[in-house]
């Protein structure tokens, strides 16, 4: 029988670095402007090359573009390189390669392992060539560890907003993130950053070939989900970034994000890399193999590594080794939330919000792998697991009795400790610098994705319930009632106008204040007209409470 305390560590590691795998839904220079023979609106000469995509009343879509080179071999933890040129015209009409990462049903059950996955896909509105339209680039999340950019289809945020999106393939697990001193070069390291440094290589090209695919480089918004929210977060702090966005959209990925007692939202170097040689001593590559000028044959850690297969690495990782984006390097040198509490970081128009039962999700996958739903017994161990010295004040807060059932109460308290108020305390730190606008996605009849098994409880907006509104594809099913839809057209328009302009707000939509610091206020997003349309995070989410207990200080 497994422990609580084996699934409180689930919790902090599971849950946050492989459980949101199972939330995440399935899908320079001067450059041509004009389409290949000026007319064929299927064909679109990027800087690399020709691509063929596919033609549809109302869009254009170009799938499985290579932004960089295959990272495979040498190129396995390095940053990326160019593409090779081609002078052919490329098929475009299916995604490329998953990134490597465990099989999942978002992956058909197997798990990927070809290293060849750093593609994107661009879907236009029909009549987009020689225009200059806004492109919103996504990052998708699934805990840095699995997820794809084909998983997600944007063609009504792309016909309805009038706007360009790319989907984007970046590396994960321990190819996107593995740090290791072998890694590292002239004493400055750059490992531990190679999926981020993936998404910036996309940027690039985005910059690059926005205008050959109707787009326009100077209006490029950046978003994502989760880990996709966390990325941008790291955008927003990493200096090669700058430039290479104008706008960001983060969704329930907090710049502030931090899951008790230690995990935030990236790894100090130091800690990565005592993960990283950790690995390297679980498959043999120890500092023992470091090059011997006395032993010509001897290997070092980094080239033993390189030659190891790809299932073999994701075995050794197992469980318990955990690789996420890695501060404290080149590529990003302060923690997000550092670098927005110091004012130093890349200053752009920013959306950013949370779903009001974000934690409803995590407790509904951990009462599957339970096999039966949280119980009173399980309550107090859980907590003490998770919070230790702060249990009997929290025990007092969140009292048992005060709520339906043991897993609503401990999805409650998580909700408030890790999700609404790190979202609160991220829209107070960017406010103070740079234009916010704060929102609460609080639909309780969004409906449950089938990803997961049932929760036993009722789900509201649960983490991820809000990208249906926002894409279709396979795992999308659309079930919406009116106001749901009403709710979806909503949203997209939000989304897309602030890609256009860099605010949220236009003619005959609700009216969506900025966040300010003095008001504290954050737009509802929901079907339900009867609720308001602004919401105080720090009262409904308890967040003082949160503030003043004593790991907190």
């Amino acid at each position: 029988m497994m422990t609580i305390t084996r699934l409180v560590n689930m919790a902090r590691i599971g849950l946050i670095a492989g459980c949101m795998l199972a939330m995440q839904l399935p899908m320079g220079h001067a450059m041509a402007s004009q389409t290949t023979g000026g007319h064929d609106p299927a064909v679109v000469m990027t800087r690399s090359g020709p691509v063929r995509g596919t033609v549809a009343a109302d869009h254009r879509s170009f799938l499985g573009i290579p932004y960089a080179a295959p990272p495979v071999g040498e190129r396995r933890w390095a940053s990326p390189r160019p593409v090779q040129p081609w002078t052919a015209v490329k098929d475009a009409t299916a995604p490329g390669n998953d990134c490597p990462q465990p099989a999942s049903a978002l992956t058909g059950g197997t798990a990927p392992v070809n290293e060849d996955c750093l593609y994107l896909n661009v879907t236009t509105p029909a009549g987009a060539s020689g225009r200059r339209l806004p492109v919103m680039v996504w990052f998708h999340g699934g805990a840095f560890t699995t997820g794809s950019g084909r998983i997600y289809d944007p063609q009504r945020m792309v016909t309805l907003g009038n706007v360009i999106v790319v989907t984007v393939n970046y590396r994960l697990g321990v190819l996107g993130f593995l740090a290791h001193p072998d890694l590292d070069g002239s004493g400055r390291p750059r490992s531990g950053a190679f999926g981020l440094e993936d998404q910036q290589a996309a940027l690039r090209w985005v910059r690059t070939n926005a205008a050959a695919f109707g787009g326009d480089a100077g209006k490029v918004t950046i978003f994502g989900e989760s880990a996709g929210g966390m990325s941008t977060c790291d955008h927003l702090a990493a200096p090669a970034s700058a430039g290479l966005f104008h706008r960001a959209i983060i969704e329930s990925g907090p710049c502030t994000f931090l899951m008790p007692p230690t995990t935030s939202l990236t790894f100090p170097i130091a800690q990565a890399e005592t993960t990283g040689v950790a690995l390297a001593q679980r498959l043999g590559c120890t500092d023992a193999q470091s090059p011997d000028a006395q032993d010509p044959d001897a290997q070092s850690s980094a080239a033993c590594l390189r030659a190891v297969p790809v299932s073999e690495l994701f075995a050794a990782a197992g469980d318990d080794l955990v690789f996420w984006p890695v501060h404290g390097g080149t590529v990003l040198p302060v923690e997000p939330s550092q670098a927005l509490e110091g004012g130093r970081f890349n200053r752009v128009p920013v959306v950013q919000g949370t779903n009001r039962d974000e934690h409803q999700l995590f407790i509904a996958i951990l009462e599957a792998t339970m096999g039966r739903p949280f119980s009173e017994a399980d309550y107090l161990p859980t907590i003490e697991a998770t919070f230790g010295e702060d249990t009997a004040a929290i025990m007092a807060s969140y009292p048992l009795d005060a709520y339906d059932s043991p897993s609503l109460a401990l999805s409650t308290l998580f909700t408030d400790a890790i999700w609404a108020c790190s979202a609160l305390q991220t829209a107070q730190l960017l406010s103070a610098q740079v234009p916010t606008w704060s929102y609460e996605f609080s639909d309780e009849r969004a409906p449950w994705l089938d990803l997961y098994p049932a929760p036993s409880f009722p789900s509201g907006a649960y983490h991820g319930s809000e990208l249906p509104y926002l894409f279709g594809g396979t795992f999308f099913p659309d079930t919406f009632d009116a106001s749901q839809r009403r709710l979806s057209d909503e949203m997209l328009g939000y989304w897309t106008r602030f890609a256009r302009t860099g605010n949220p707000n236009g003619a005959q939509a609700t009216a969506w204040p900025r966040f300010t610091q003095r008001s504290g206020k954050t737009q509802v997003l929901t079907a339900d007209s009867t609720v308001p349309s602004q919401v105080d995070l720090g009262t409904e989410h308890h967040c003082g409470f949160w503030a003043q207990l004593p790991s907190a200080g």
